[in-house]
């Protein structure tokens, strides 16, 4: 199957998904997000043992295009819904996904970049690589990622990114725990195929079990947070703050908000 925004190589049983806008900084649109929760649901149904996540060129994804952030002020309340339906399907997916995951950050991950390659079960990143939910920056609500980024740091350190909107590099990610390695850039794919092939000496049907019931024990809290979060992106997409935020960003001046 051909994609437009995202490439697909197997190398049986390692699947490798690159996100493909290298002159976007890969910057996600629809058409990708649609793209991507295609592909790791057929990865859930066929006999991969490992998917490894990365990006084309010196990005890994730069967060929502452009394009796509202009696009939402005119948007109706339904069609904000489903966008936010949307990326809980795509986050969903990827957390659930009963293969294991891992990210190859070999570059800026910012917004919803971030959210992708620190849900994956691995996240290897270059000492270059930089992170961060900049969404407040814009007037938006980072709801979505919050939801999963609460039981990854905890309460304290969540709304620390969240609130801040500020960038941080791959050292204080690792130790956030949102980094498992900090890996020279040369050698990030070859370490995450060697990890991808070191997860292979272990049970499929044991890891795929294991990544079941660590969801399984989050799930509820989880179901509800998401619903949640979906009311909230939607929401916060028809405030002015948002408005205000987003014509601010394309015109490449200073927001001023009111108070």
């Amino acid at each position: 199957m051909s994609h437009k925004t995202i490439l697909v190589t197997d190398s049986h049983p390692i699947r490798t998904v690159t996100l493909n806008r290298p002159d976007r900084r890969n910057a996600m649109t629809q058409e990708m997000q649609v793209e991507l929760i295609s592909v790791i649901e057929e990865t859930a149904a066929n006999r991969c043992c490992a998917l490894i996540l990365t990006g084309a060129g010196d990005a890994f994804c730069s967060g929502l295009d452009l394009a796509e952030l202009q696009g939402m002020r005119d948007k109706t309340a339904a069609e904000h819904r489903a966008d936010a339906e949307r990326i809980a399907r795509l986050l969903i997916a990827l957390y659930e996904l009963p293969v294991p995951t891992i990210a190859a950050v070999n570059g800026p991950a910012i917004a919803g970049g971030t959210g992708l390659a620190t849900l994956c079960d691995f996240t290897l990143a270059t000492p270059a690589a930089k992170f961060g939910f900049t969404e407040v920056r814009i007037g938006f609500v980072p709801a979505l990622v919050s939801a999963f980024l609460a039981l990854q740091v905890g309460d304290k350190r969540c709304r620390d990114l969240l609130l801040t909107g500020r960038l941080f590099g791959a050292a204080e990610a690792l130790q956030f725990g949102l980094v498992n390695e900090i890996v020279e850039h040369e050698e990030l794919m070859p370490r995450a195929q060697a990890l991808a092939r070191s997860l292979m000496c272990n049970s499929t049907q044991s890891i795929s079990a294991t990544k079941q019931l660590l969801a399984a024990q989050n799930r509820a809290w989880l179901d509800a947070a998401i619903v949640a979060a979906m009311e909230a992106n939607a929401e916060s997409r028809d405030t002015s703050d948002f408005r205000e935020g987003v014509s601010a960003f394309l015109e490449k001046r200073k927001p001023v908000w009111k108070r």
